[in-house]
């Protein structure tokens, strides 16, 4: 009997409306999934729901409504906080995207394969270092009695460690603390987003005579914009919650420094020291709904999560 004519196999109907049986792949992954949903029920959504809970009731449970956010919001110590943590989310989030979507783009470009690597690994060593660590590397860079650029700090009229850590120049520094410690990991991510770029594209733009930085510009950043858009978002995130980092410094600065220099900082101060539980958490209500607003007004306008059309 040759292929041609061999009985045809008969095939059940599958009936309209119904869906095939899951398979033992499917559950697999709602029990990885479930894993993760539990830690961010216990850890996310539950302490979240507790903190509105918290800012709009009184130390006896009584609902007081808008009363506690009223409260910090006219406490002296409110406005200055927040402005702080402004100056320095712009001076952050603009370096580090300028500088990290360059290097990248410099890396993928100009540097060679093989040394590529060398250059990932050297620029992810500073973010192993844990927050308190970097700080304590940067205090001991930053004082002119024992600093190896010493030198460098005289020149800028920053002869003492009290005049490196006046508060003009704490934005300045705390920037640089999380650059150095945060730039790297993302570089490394901007060049795997630069690896997805078909090379057919950049040929093709090489072809119509566009250089290197044309091309970068039109073309390579405009492909990997959700990425930086995403970038952002998890920076500026980040930044809201800065609290380490100026903590160790008013520590190390005897004072000089305002114990409630960031807002998280001010949140600390009323829980743990004025032991107002339910203005603290009215702060962290007002970093919340800045940190939803400023991610909400970047994923509309960058289409974040707009699946591509085929």
């Amino acid at each position: 009997m040759t292929l041609l004519e061999t009985e045809p196999v008969a095939v059940s109907p599958v009936r309209r409306g119904t869906t095939p049986r899951r398979t033992g792949r499917g559950r697999a992954g709602y029990f990885f999934v479930a894993g993760y949903a539990l830690l961010l029920l216990a850890f996310g959504v539950f302490p979240t729901g507790y903190a509105f809970y918290l800012a709009l009731t009184n130390d006896r449970g009584q609902f007081t409504g808008l009363n506690q956010f009223v409260k910090v919001v006219q406490d002296y110590r409110f406005a200055p906080a927040f402005t702080h943590m402004l100056i320095y989310l712009v001076m952050w989030l603009v370096t580090l995207v300028v500088l990290v979507v360059l290097t990248a783009v410099v890396l993928r470009s100009r540097v060679r394969p093989g040394t590529s690597a060398l250059f990932r690994f050297l620029y992810y060593i500073p973010g192993a270092l844990a927050g308190v660590a970097s700080v304590l590397v940067w205090l001991f860079m930053l004082d002119p009695d024992v600093s190896p650029v010493s030198w460098l700090l005289t020149a800028m009229g920053l002869k003492t460690f009290a005049a490196v850590l006046a508060p003009g120049n704490l934005p300045l520094i705390l920037m640089l603390i999380a650059f150095w410690t945060g730039a790297g990991g993302w570089m490394v991510v901007m060049y795997g987003a630069l690896n997805n770029i078909p090379d057919d594209v950049l040929e093709a733009a090489r072809m119509d005579g566009a250089g290197p930085w044309r091309t970068a510009w039109h073309i390579q950043i405009p492909m990997i914009r959700q990425w930086i858009v995403y970038m952002t978002i998890m920076a500026f995130a980040t930044g809201t919650q800065l609290f380490v980092e100026p903590q160790l410094l008013q520590t190390a600065s005897l004072g000089r420094v305002s114990p409630t220099w960031s807002p998280n900082q001010l949140a600390y101060v009323y829980a743990f020291q004025q032991g107002d539980f339910n203005g603290a958490a009215a702060i962290s209500v007002v970093l919340l709904a800045v940190g939803l607003l400023a991610a909400g007004l970047l994923v509309a306008r960058s289409n974040l999560f707009k699946l591509d059309e085929k």
